[in-house]
């Protein structure tokens, strides 16, 4: 019989857009002994999760409570939830996961227009309000941070908008929260899907989400159908019922209400790694850990340009939290991760669809994101480059990136 040794994972320097390397007090968090879900101690851990919740979306909203499964059951479940068959959805897409809200906009039976831009740049508001007052939506599905290109789309009068013709905006921030500003209230956001894996570095498991009374009118009109549909009574005005069991927002925030229906069993101990993660968060500060995740890239883009690296994409429109850098002709970009991977210890992605092969994408997020992994990075970096036959002024890459520090970062 065959025998499995124990358990061990390589020690990683993670610089990806995600997943990141987990802040140790997250992990401990998460050795804890188990509660039951009901238990009055476990349920003030969830009643104060909502509350941190709220301070990171920057929202006054009652819901704020993350849904058990990774970023993109987050995605799921407020669409599932927000969009009936028959809605029309306008979804702008300016990278892989501008297609992700599309797929599943369909999915949710709705008739879906799409305006697209080019990878590497993000949509000026006012193409995005003419397109809204054109197709008249019932909801609008968006991106804010697109890790596939680095971008990082302008939201706030996208959002007024949408108030304006009474439509739903429904925002992935995965990419985003807890590493550049997600204002949700200021911003008029009806709904924002976030990531635990990204720049609140904590283990992919859990999908934070928070949404407004007037996203939470529509749930109450699918579930007054629904009502009446089990009690025989005619609801042929209503608006269809929400066909996902799982994925139904009103029966989870009945879960999160004081009532606590039951509807699932919590994950106990990705809900204390939350819990500790948001704590974090709010303990360094938003505008804190916002300006850190600035200084780390000025760090990492000041390197890379020290080695004649360009980068991909707009700069106006640049993401904070991921670089995306143009791999140089004739340099194999595979070769150069694995070697990244298997000599130092660093990860870095590649991209997809039109990007597969022409960018690496390096993630300053979350607790990866500090001086020793970017300095780490950028000579190892250099090593790898010049292994593989490119020319790089020795040293310098480095060099540029302790200039910031000691000028921007004390």
């Amino acid at each position: 019989m065959k025998r499995y040794g124990e358990l061990s994972p390589s020690l990683r320097c993670i610089m990806t857009p995600g997943p990141v390397e987990v802040d140790p007090r997250v992990l401990r968090a998460m050795s804890y002994p188990v509660l039951g879900q009901f238990d009055p101690e476990f349920t003030d851990m969830m009643n104060e999760t909502m509350e941190m919740l709220r301070q990171l979306f920057a929202t006054g909203n009652q819901w704020a409570y993350p849904v058990d499964g990774t970023s993109r059951s987050g995605i799921e479940a407020v669409m599932v939830s927000l969009i009936a068959p028959g809605d029309r959805v306008l979804v702008p897409i300016f990278g892989r996961f501008g297609h992700l809200l599309h797929e599943i906009a369909e999915r949710c039976g709705a008739e879906v227009h799409t305006i697209e831009k080019r990878w590497g740049s993000v949509f000026a508001p006012e193409e995005v309000t003419e397109a809204i007052r054109s197709f008249k939506p019932d909801v609008v599905a968006i991106v804010h941070g697109e890790t596939s290109t680095g971008r990082v789309q302008p939201l706030a009068e996208i959002g007024r908008a949408c108030r304006e013709q009474d439509a739903l905006l429904i925002v992935d921030a995965v990419a985003t929260i807890g590493g550049v500003p997600v204002e949700t209230d200021a911003w008029m956001l009806d709904a924002v899907v976030g990531g635990t894996q990204k720049c609140l570095s904590i283990p992919s498991g859990m999908a934070p989400v928070t949404y407004n009374s007037r996203a939470e009118a529509k749930l109450l009109k699918r579930k007054q159908t629904e009502r009446g549909l089990r009690s025989g009574a005619s609801a042929a005005s209503e608006l269809p019922v929400i066909r996902s069991n799982y994925f139904d927002l009103g029966m989870l925030q009945d879960y999160w209400s004081p009532g606590r229906l039951n509807h699932h069993t919590e994950m106990t101990s990705m809900l204390y790694a939350l819990r500790e993660g948001l704590r974090l968060v709010l303990e360094e500060g938003l505008e804190a850990r916002h300006a850190r995740h600035r200084l780390h890239e000025r760090a990492l883009t000041a390197g890379l340009a020290a080695m004649d690296l360009e980068l991909y994409g707009d700069a106006e429109s640049k993401l904070a939290v991921v670089a995306c850098v143009l791999i140089p002709p004739g340099i194999d970009g595979e070769s150069v991760r694995s070697m990244l991977l298997h000599h130092f210890g660093i990860e870095i992605a590649s991209s997809f669809g039109p990007l597969q092969g022409r960018i690496w994408r390096i993630g300053t997020m979350g607790f990866s994101c500090r001086e020793n992994n970017v300095l780490r990075l950028l000579g190892a970096l250099e090593a790898v480059l010049v292994r593989h036959g490119y020319t790089v002024p020795a040293g310098e890459a480095v060099q540029a990136a302790l200039d910031v520090y000691e000028t921007e970062g004390r």
